[in-house]
């Protein structure tokens, strides 16, 4: 299972698509989100959010 980006507690600062180590987050209409796909479940992310707005899977 993913990382997943709560959507109503995401700012848009982008912190967490500079620290994801495989590209996996990306900016849609303002906020971010994560490609379930791609995330390696390694929680870089959620470290760096300033708000915890990047959840567990």
């Amino acid at each position: 299972m993913a990382y997943k980006i709560d959507a109503d507690a995401c700012i848009g600062c982008g912190s967490c698509a500079d620290e994801c180590p495989v590209g996996a987050i990306s900016e849609k209409d303002g906020k971010y989100v994560i490609d379930a796909d791609s995330c390696i479940d390694c929680g870089a992310c959620a470290g760096v959010c300033p708000v915890e707005a990047v959840k567990e899977p």
